[in-house]
């Protein structure tokens, strides 16, 4: 599987989606490789703090050829999955024109809504030519049961792609580990946050079943 994690909208938690998620397939024994595609190269800086071997595979690649170089790049592994990067319609388009599946975290908030469209209209894009190709959303950073983790759902329902029921929610313990090169699977692997983590693997397991 090869999983495309995009929004085109900076702070919506890809990073941390996508290293969580790679950690939770790498628990799995399985082989994995994680594309760092932002120009920030946040993937690549967590890695080299890491005061541990990396589980998976880290690579960078914030170039619009991702669909044309990932094929032979990824030979060797069970599952990819690309951290897409804000703000570069190029990079994101290409990301998501290699991705068997894409998931795009989206905050509780007017802003990340707002900015998603341009997400939508770039998987409809790709969809175009690629009829196989799966998408979600998923609501990261939730807060609580708030009005407006409420409110989000009813509003991306207009884009008629399926939104997960798992989610993640606003936790210290995701910065936390973050910060010390770490994952919250390795981290707390009994505690809530690696729970959310496992249970958006499994959703995504099953919708590219």
């Amino acid at each position: 599987m090869i999983l495309a994690v995009v929004n085109q909208k900076g702070g919506a938690g890809k990073t941390t989606i996508a290293l969580n998620l790679a950690a939770a397939m790498a628990a799995q024994s399985k082989r994995v490789l994680l594309i760092d595609a932002d120009p920030q190269q946040t993937a690549q800086v967590w890695a080299a703090i890491r005061q541990e071997p990396v589980p998976f595979q880290v690579i960078g690649l914030a170039k619009p050829v991702l669909h044309r170089d990932l094929p032979a790049m990824s030979a060797d592994y069970d599952s990819v999955i690309i951290d897409g990067a804000p703000r570069s319609y190029e990079v994101a388009r290409s990301a998501i024109a290699a991705a068997d599946l894409v998931l795009i975290p989206v905050q509780p908030s007017g802003a990340d809504f707002w900015a998603s469209r341009e997400t939508v209209n770039l998987v409809n894009e790709s969809r175009g030519f690629k009829e196989t190709q799966k998408s979600a959303f998923v609501v990261s950073r939730r807060i609580g049961r708030s009005v407006l983790s409420r409110e989000i759902g009813d509003a991306l329902a207009e884009f008629a792609l399926p939104i997960l029921a798992a989610s993640t929610a606003q936790r210290v313990i995701y910065a936390e580990a973050m910060t010390a090169g770490r994952t919250v699977i390795e981290q707390q692997p009994d505690g809530p946050a690696a729970d959310e983590v496992r249970a958006i693997l499994a959703e995504l397991e099953g919708i590219a079943a």
